[in-house]
């Protein structure tokens, strides 16, 4: 528990200090739960046990939100294609969450975007009654989606849909091709920056007294006979290795779950579930591109494919096949921009090439294995096991329902621990919703009291909610800070800062990939930003020349990798050119399963 004295926003400070003290607090204390996993299931997990009162530690072999869940399309969603395969438990949950999301929770974070979904066809008279059906079967598809996120009230946080023209929709999106489409049905979902969800999700864990500790790899489970009462851990940052003792131990790896049979082999204990990866690669293309007001929702052969604004740039993704190489580091291969580019380029009236393209990402849904042959088939139901005394495993769900997935986890870990009391996360805001909406009101008056322009403040508030005020109170302190990032001018020179002092940054690349979005968002992919980014995090993390230069080559490394990876023919090619660039935190076992 927090120290009542110290206020939310200073006790949830990812500060080196307080990775420091966290350490000390992993070596020395037994916790009631054990985290392993800083993805957004895991840092939600830590959040839903902090806030029951008990004693809560998280553990993350890299950084915050590293894997999947800094790769997504950016969507808070219900899943509009999971109402077609008969799963309307999980579309209502998802869009319960949703609700949750943008209006209680993390308003600062979810917010509305419209999507259109094209009706196809042509305006012959002989096409008359396919038209007419189409409407009526997609309209009925997503009259259903707004009835499932209750049609009226403010817990709903989106605007209801509404049918549109052909006239209509390109008014709305004039880049369509008129001859494809006869119309289109508009509806909005929510639109989120998912690495900084999980940061704000690790940070509400730490203002409520969990201990957060990112590059600390679990190496092995600690036993008693056939409980487990802990994990030994690795400091990837000096290389030492420690026992962290716990009562219980939650296992949100994603991908990795599987893994877990390896650490428990020896004693002959199956993990009880099994994870299928799933990769989805996305291109990022500038907002000049496409013109448009609005994102598109398309049927592909083997995927639904979403193009959707994003700043000043649109996404376009996502492809959804079986991968089984490099887990820690997935490559967007050249077949797959290819499938991506030929995919939207059947609605455009100017079709978009490579030379488009800014940024390329990929990562891995982690799909509970299931019979069906194609990925984009199973379920996105999750499930949650105890394969040992002690150790849970959740596994599966979707980014959106992570919450859910936390409380069913910690559910059973508290009925382990004997305690009854119940998940209360759906009425917790976290850091940086409260006051947001007076604030967001207001921003006009507090940008000219700052001195600021308005737009660089709405930036703030979109990103940081009412911990704006932080970054406000660090550029006046140092007024350099207020310069934009080299490289990349969206970003302000304070948000590096920031990273570093307070959200728990370690290296450029957590920078430039997931506190900001540089990586994706920019032509260079950040290369041209890494130098600027390292004197910045070096002043507050205390780095030399040689440490500075070092994090710049790492990263450069990684972008050279990435850029050659994606001119590959295949996965198999273009895994093997990814990995030729190391982890800057120098995984020796990032090729392969989790070592025991």
């Amino acid at each position: 528990m927090r120290d009542p004295a110290v206020s939310r926003n200073v006790a949830g400070q990812l500060s080196p200090a307080r990775r420091a003290a966290d350490l000390r607090r992993l070596q020395s204390e037994r916790f009631d739960v054990l985290v392993i996993g800083g993805g957004v299931t895991g840092a939600g997990a830590a959040v839903d046990a902090a806030a029951r009162g008990l004693k809560v530690a998280l553990v993350e072999a890299r950084d915050l939100a590293a894997g999947t869940s800094s790769r997504s399309s950016k969507l808070i969603h219900g899943g509009l294609r999971y109402l077609e395969q008969l799963e309307f438990g999980l579309v209502h949950e998802a869009l319960t969450e949703r609700g949750l999301l943008a209006t209680r929770l993390a308003p600062h974070l979810v917010r509305p975007v419209p999507i259109l979904v094209p009706l196809p066809g042509d305006h012959s008279v002989r096409e008359l009654p396919a038209r007419a059906w189409r409407r009526a079967y997609y309209g009925a598809g997503v009259a259903a989606y707004d009835a499932f996120a209750g049609v009226f009230g403010g817990g709903r946080g989106m605007p209801l849909h509404k049918h549109l023209t052909r006239d209509g929709a390109r008014r709305l999106f004039p880049s369509l091709r008129p001859d494809v489409v006869t119309g289109a049905i508009r509806y909005y979902d929510g639109q989120v920056d998912d690495a900084r969800l999980v940061v704000t999700l690790a940070r509400t864990a730490a203002s409520l007294g969990a201990a957060v500790v990112t590059s600390t790899r679990a190496v092995g489970m600690v036993r008693q006979a056939r409980e487990v009462t802990g994990v030994r851990v690795r400091d990837m940052e000096s290389g030492t290795e420690f026992e962290v003792r716990a009562r219980t131990v939650i296992a949100a790896t994603g991908v990795w779950s599987d893994d877990m049979s390896t650490m428990l082999g020896d004693v002959g204990v199956r993990p009880g579930l099994r994870v299928r990866a799933s990769k989805g690669v996305h291109l990022v293309v500038p907002r000049s591109a496409i013109t448009g007001d609005a994102g598109l929702i398309l049927r592909t052969a083997r995927s639904v494919l979403f193009v959707l604004p994003w700043g000043g740039h649109w996404i376009i993704g996502t492809t959804d096949t079986d991968w089984r190489l490099d887990r820690a580091h997935p490559a967007a291969s050249a077949s797959d921009i290819e499938y991506l580019l030929d995919n939207v380029n059947t609605v455009l009236d100017r079709p978009l090439t490579t030379a488009d393209i800014e940024g390329v990402y990929a990562g891995l849904r982690p799909l509970l294995s299931g019979e069906a042959d194609s990925t984009s088939k199973l379920s996105r139901e999750h499930a949650v096991v105890e394969p040992m005394l002690g150790l849970m495993l959740v596994a599966g769900g979707k980014y959106t329902t992570y919450r859910v997935m936390a409380a069913d986890v910690v559910d059973r870990a508290a009925r382990r621990l004997g305690v009854n009391r119940p998940s209360r996360t759906d009425q917790l805001p976290l850091l940086g919703a409260d006051g947001f909406e007076a604030t967001w009101r207001d921003r006009l008056d507090l940008a000219r009291r700052h001195g600021i322009q308005a737009g660089v403040l709405e930036h703030l508030l979109e990103r940081y909610g009412t911990l704006s005020f932080d970054l406000l109170t660090m550029i006046q302190a140092e007024p350099l800070l207020a310069s934009p990032l080299a490289g990349a001018p969206e970003y302000l020179a304070a948000e590096v800062a920031y990273a570093a002092q307070a959200e728990g940054a370690l290296h450029v690349d957590d920078v430039l990939t997931r506190r900001t979005r540089i990586s994706f968002e920019t032509a260079h992919r950040g290369a041209e930003s890494a130098e600027h980014a390292a004197e910045i995090m070096g002043r507050v993390l205390g780095w030399d020349a040689a440490v500075r230069a070092r994090e710049v080559e790492h990263y450069l490394a990684r972008v050279a990798a990435e850029r050659q990876s994606q001119t590959m023919p295949d996965d198999a090619t273009a895994d093997a050119a990814r990995l030729g660039a190391p982890d800057v935190r120098g995984f020796a076992a990032d090729r392969g399963a989790l070592p025991t």
